[in-house]
């Protein structure tokens, strides 16, 4: 299937790289050349950022801050991580425009549907910050609301695994992993894929979800070109 618009979700803990916190140089870079190279496809690109790696609000209620500020906390850490990847992206050879669920004058633009249907005829890539702008929602929540709104063919969540397994391939050396799984199915073997928000509101609007390892490079590109290198779920 050719992909005219995609939704690409990035977790905030994946730009670490190496590091124990913080953004490493080489991932950012190596994340904006393929996502440069796969914009000179012809493919309109929406991304969401997460914050992880500077700040989780989970992680905050752990150590006592409240949970509603600990979230915007997070949020406030995907602007970091957004502008960042602008940056980069931009450097590779693409424009790129950021959107914010929350006003943040002059750093970004506040989000609107209409203002991101101008930046894909721009031919710019669009970089979605601040999550859904709300407390106890994750990014893969914004992921999965922002590629319903705009419209994208599919949502690809870029993880450090190359897919959906049965077990945590991290820990059980046996663990196997599925090329495609119905919602219905993922449901049934009560496999993580995402958070029940999010996995709803994709399998409701018949939203395809592509599970693969963006932190291999290449792999992007790989699944742009049709190679199978992680796991599709769909209706």
């Amino acid at each position: 299937m050719k992909y005219n618009r995609i939704l690409l979700k990035l977790s905030g803990e994946a730009l670490m790289g190496n590091k124990s916190h913080g953004i490493d140089p080489q991932r950012l870079t190596d994340y904006a050349e393929e996502i440069h190279e796969v914009s000179k496809l012809g493919i309109e690109i929406g991304i969401v950022i997460g914050g992880g790696n500077i700040f989780r609000g989970v992680s905050g209620v752990a150590e006592g801050i409240d949970r509603v500020k600990g979230d915007y906390m997070g949020m406030l850490a995907t602007f970091i991580n957004g502008l960042a990847l602008q940056s980069a992206i931009e450097k590779a050879g693409t424009p790129a425009r950021v959107f914010s669920s929350i006003k943040m004058d002059p750093v970004t633009e506040f989000y609107s549907k209409e203002k991101v249907r101008d930046t894909f005829n721009a031919k710019e890539i669009v970089i979605f910050v601040g999550g859904t702008g709300n407390p106890f929602f994750t990014t893969d929540t914004a992921s999965a609301l922002r590629a319903v709104e705009m419209g994208a063919d599919i949502f690809l969540k870029g993880t450090r695994v190359d897919g959906v397994y049965n077990a945590d391939p991290e820990k059980d050396p046996d663990a196997v992993r599925y090329e495609e799984l119905s919602f219905d199915e993922a449901l049934q073997k009560q496999l993580k894929i995402m958070d029940m928000t999010a996995f709803a509101m994709c399998r409701e609007n018949k939203l395809p979800v592509y599970v693969f390892d963006m932190n291999t490079k290449g792999n992007l590109l790989k699944f742009i070109s049709g190679k199978k290198i992680g796991t599709l779920v769909k209706n």
